[in-house]
């Protein structure tokens, strides 16, 4: 691993461990989704830099993309009241805290009493990401939109319930 790639991913674990902490620390709910989306992108980064371009391609457009937009969606939707105060009573973050460094110290110890981990597994010279988008937007052209489709009537019929739809009474 270069020195270049080495502060990349040093950059960019902090970004992601850091917005984790602000989804979870955050009073405002909005900020809160917003964080989220920014950790997935952060990991999305950290895809890229362990050569799984497909997991990052999948992470920015499914979980950055598509998952933080529908739960930003949400939480504007169904909000009544102020959003500043979303979650009042977060006093017991110093439990997750806690349980966190718990399981850092755990993973470091099982780490650094293995020496084998260390070991890479040889690149696969088979297959790989230009083969599995020349599937998807060819061959499963049709379903891959499907699903798309069938996505954005479910988010609109999400909206109209949330909203109150008129009823009619036609008798």
């Amino acid at each position: 691993m270069s020195t270049m790639a080495t502060i990349v991913f040093f950059i960019f674990a902090i970004v992601a461990v850091a917005s984790a902490w602000g989804v979870v620390t955050s009073k405002n709910i909005v900020h809160s989704a917003l964080f989220l989306a920014l950790t997935f992108f952060g990991v999305a980064v950290l895809y890229v830099l362990l050569n799984a371009e497909f997991l990052a391609a999948a992470q920015i457009l499914v979980y950055t993309g598509a998952i933080s937009i529908m739960v930003i969606f949400a939480v504007m939707l169904t909000l009544r009241g102020d959003v500043s105060v979303s979650s009042p009573e977060t006093n017991k973050w110093t439990w997750g805290a806690g349980v966190a460094g718990l399981l850092f110290v755990l993973i470091a110890l099982v780490i650094l009493s293995n020496g084998n981990w260390r070991i890479l597994p040889m690149a696969s010279t088979a297959g790989g990401t230009v083969e599995l988008s020349a599937l998807l937007f060819q061959w499963y052209m049709v379903p891959f939109e499907a699903a798309g489709f069938l996505l954005t009537i479910a988010l609109i019929g999400a909206v109209i319930l949330v909203k109150g739809g008129k009823e009619r009474n036609d008798h």
